[in-house]
């Protein structure tokens, strides 16, 4: 008698933990939207007197890109991957990596522009093509959460390299991260030239076009952290880490440039490849 009590205690128990363990994704999770919300509301702080604070919007940006990757990692490994988790990860993305970095470029790129050519209509005419280009992101990294949640197969594999996954399109926290990268690479100090200003509004632009895109990116989801090669990553990821403890202005910019990079790269390798395959012979209709 008391071995079946026992039994039944043994069955409920693991289902406990089960519950328990869905609990801590969500958790970090909701980390990456506390982050968001803060870098909202330190870019609203932030002038050219008081750069720091763009900085901090920047950098709790880059903390939230980290929160981001270890949610998705922490529920596949635990086998907790659900539908609520998925719809809750792509509502935080969009506060996080869309709305807090559409904001801090704006207020960046275009809100401390001083008065030049002694004209305001110049200065208005210019902070709304900042704001077009701020709200485009914005709009374009929605875009790619609602494709990547409606495909059937959101990592496709590469025609050539077979076996190994990308994503389509840039992931909307790289996007974010890329400008973040470069808003703490100046540490904060906003920009205070028109051109500066054009020039930072072609890089919103074209961080949205690469979200929107079909071009491949690397995706890190294939890693395998329970093989024996895992340690190598490990290895890669510590020495990576410590590289931006250090130097994170280099080091960060140098990531968030590369894999833009190798985005382009993958598009131009499969354009050279697709058009260098020799074709088949098309053969000419019957006379009768």
């Amino acid at each position: 008698m008391n071995n079946v009590f026992r039994r039944r205690h043994d069955d409920h128990k693991p289902r406990k933990q089960r519950k328990g363990m869905y609990l801590l994704p969500s958790m970090f999770t909701a980390g990456n939207m506390f982050l968001g919300f803060w870098a909202i509301l330190q870019s609203l702080q932030g002038s050219a007197a008081e750069p720091k604070y763009f900085d901090h919007a920047a950098l709790a940006i880059g903390f939230a890109v980290v929160f981001d990757g270890l949610d998705g990692t922490i529920a596949r490994m635990t086998n907790t991957v659900s539908d609520f988790g998925k719809e809750l990860d792509s509502l935080a993305d969009v506060i996080t990596f869309g709305v807090a970095p559409a904001v801090l470029a704006w207020m960046w790129g275009f809100h401390e522009l001083p008065l030049f050519y002694n004209s305001p209509e110049l200065l208005a005419r210019v902070r709304q093509i900042g704001t077009l280009c701020s709200f485009l992101f914005l709009v374009a990294g929605a875009a790619r959460l609602a494709r990547f949640n409606i495909q059937l197969n959101p990592q496709p594999m590469n025609p050539g390299r077979p076996g190994r996954k990308y994503f389509v399109g840039m992931p909307i926290p790289a996007g974010a991260g890329c400008l973040a990268a470069v808003i703490h690479f100046w540490l904060g100090a906003p920009l205070s030239s028109w051109w500066m200003s054009a020039v930072w509004c072609g890089f919103i632009a074209f961080c949205g076009f690469l979200m929107v895109s079909t071009w491949r990116f690397w995706s890190s989801k294939n890693i395998d952290w329970k093989s024996r090669q895992s340690f190598r990553y490990l290895l890669l990821l510590c020495a990576i880490f410590a590289g931006i403890f250090f130097f994170s202005r280099y080091v960060l910019i140098a990531i968030a440039i590369s894999y833009m990079i190798s985005g382009m790269l993958t598009r131009l390798t499969f354009t050279l490849h697709r058009s260098s395959a020799p074709r088949a012979p098309q053969q000419s209709p019957e006379v009768e």
